[in-house]
């Protein structure tokens, strides 16, 4: 027993300051759900379902849950697919640029996601750099639609997203032991089977992570659906921010909110379940 206080210890200030961060906050969220709205911002203290039975029995947020989440998957797919490349190059170059590049890389992360998404709209837009170029070359008489859609909301995530992917993935790719793949190439396996065979594999760990991250991340993503949405793409970020502070409906902005972290723990759990299948 005293062993067991004795290793409790130390972990004391971290639990305490995990209570106080995020089990209270989200004890107090999840209270404010089972609450029920008068209007205009009163609340009326009760404890009724009826905001998850709203949501639940609604075609639109249905809708907007079924979007935001594959929204979030197909965003860190691309993420994933752009960023492998560029995270096995740099944990592999031995030039003396690498430092650099791997600053460049995560650079970004230093400016914030709302003024990276406000590039974009200039990118992307009707008179934007893309659809310039465009009819620059005669490839196109009107103006693409790259904006105040989907597509224009996944080429932002994917942007702001692609630094913590190539994070996660060179963290994976260290280790990896090289030996292996040196093996195989010595047995007369090609590049590609040493890539989809050896390498990919053992690097699984970092690419589960970085999806994970990214998956989050992108589903609870405010900015970007906003601002290159131009409000026609509705996510969960989206109807919550609408519901308690624009119809000023808290409870059932709460009852969202405990949905979006109900999300998330079904991606940690399918995270931890790929996890122990390729540590087999």
């Amino acid at each position: 027993m005293k062993r067991a206080v004795a290793a409790a210890g130390p972990l004391a200030p971290a639990a305490l300051l995990t209570a106080i961060a995020f089990v209270l906050p989200l004890a107090w969220l999840l209270r404010l759900s089972l609450d029920r709205s008068s209007g205009g911002g009163m609340l009326v203290d009760a404890v009724t379902a009826a905001n998850y039975l709203r949501f639940l029995g609604d075609g639109f947020y249905l809708g907007v849950l079924w979007r935001s989440t594959w929204m979030a998957a197909l965003a860190s797919a691309l993420t994933l697919l752009l960023s492998y490349p560029l995270a096995l190059f740099l944990a592999r170059t031995r030039s003396r640029w690498r430092g650099f590049l791997a600053v460049l890389t995560i650079a970004p992360l230093l400016v914030s996601s709302v003024v990276r998404t406000f590039g974009w709209m200039v990118i992307l837009g009707d008179q934007g750099w893309v659809n310039g170029l465009l009819r620059l070359v005669s490839l196109t008489a009107a103006p693409l639609r790259l904006m105040n859609n989907m597509l224009g909301v996944l080429i932002g995530l994917t942007e702001v997203m692609m630094p913590v992917m190539t994070l996660a993935l060179i963290a994976g790719f260290a280790r990896l032991d090289p030996t292996l793949e040196e093996a195989a190439r010595s047995l007369g396996a090609p590049p590609r089977k040493v890539l989809l065979r050896v390498t990919l594999p053992l690097s699984m760990p970092g690419v589960l992570l970085g999806s994970l991250v990214t998956f989050v991340l992108s589903i609870s993503s405010f900015v970007t659906p906003k601002l290159l949405g131009g409000g026609r793409v509705a996510v969960l970020a989206t109807s919550i921010y609408e519901e308690a502070l624009e119809t000023l409906n808290w409870p059932f902005a709460a009852a969202i909110s405990v949905v979006l972290v109900a999300v998330f723990g079904v991606a940690l759990m399918l995270y931890e379940r790929a996890m122990r299948r390729w540590m087999i």
